[in-house]
């Protein structure tokens, strides 16, 4: 019995969780589009507060688990630390946006979180880190990570099921200037908590270093310099927010039909 709640990557117990938030993602974009403008955001908004909510408790939670301090110390990055579980990774970040675009009605924001939000979060739904994989669904920092990153994934599609947003290319560019800067703040970031040592291991982004990530790898294998590396990742975002535009505007111009 115990062996069925051990949730990591592509097991049976991921892709049930994964369905279930689908199922309510589709069942909510349903009722959403029968109801107002005012509503639907409202809605939607207050879904990413409430995950904000959860994801406080889970960093409180974590700064209590011992094992999982263990846990970072033995793979080298040192233990709990609160200067590393800032909300400043791009599902925490994407977090916080959300519901400040639907209720402030900024496309900027929304189109960010749109492109960015799922692939964040499929990227740390699919390749967790140290400690949050092949352990029990039932601890609270296991909890915590993935009911946040399944939230950050289906809330910034719910962006487009709630009837709110719909990308156009003319989206692409303002979303990728604010990535490119986003990311280079980050960076600095990263840096001025390592040199004031306020934490040696700040990685957010993985712009320093890239913590076995198998595509950064490769590009640090190419461009072995901080943040420098992962520049080339705009090569996998640039064709993956045209394709995912593309098929929007597609399904728009069909349904008008």
């Amino acid at each position: 019995m115990m062996d069925k709640l051990i949730l990591s990557p592509f097991n049976g117990l991921f892709f049930a969780l994964f369905a279930a938030f689908a199922a309510v993602f589709l069942i909510l974009s349903l009722i959403m589009r029968r109801c107002s403008d005012k509503t639907r955001r409202g809605t939607l908004a207050g879904l990413m507060l409430f995950t904000l909510a959860v994801f406080v408790w889970y960093k409180i939670m974590l700064s209590l688990d011992a094992p999982y301090s263990a846990l970072c110390t033995a793979a080298g990055k040192g233990g709990f630390n609160w200067w590393g579980e800032l909300p400043l990774q791009l599902c925490n970040i994407n977090m916080i946006l959300i519901p400040v675009g639907v209720l402030t009605k900024k496309r900027p924001l929304m189109s960010f979180s749109f492109f960015l939000g799922p692939l964040g979060a499929a990227m740390a739904l699919m390749m967790p880190g140290v400690g949050f994989e092949n352990c029990s669904v039932l601890l609270p920092r296991m909890i915590g990570y993935y009911f946040t990153h399944f939230m950050v994934f289906f809330g910034a599609l719910a962006l487009w099921g709630f009837g709110i947003y719909r990308p156009t290319f003319r989206d692409i560019l303002p979303a990728l200037i604010s990535t490119v800067v986003l990311s280079f703040v980050i960076f600095l970031i990263n840096m001025a908590f390592r040199r004031l040592g306020l934490n040696p291991f700040s990685n957010y982004f993985y712009n320093v270093e890239t913590e076995g990530n198998p595509i950064l790898e490769i590009f640090h294998r190419i461009l072995p310099y901080p943040f420098v590396f992962s520049i080339p990742c705009l090569g996998i975002l640039i064709p993956y927010m045209l394709i995912v535009t593309g098929l929007f505007q597609i399904g728009g111009r069909r349904k008008k039909k």
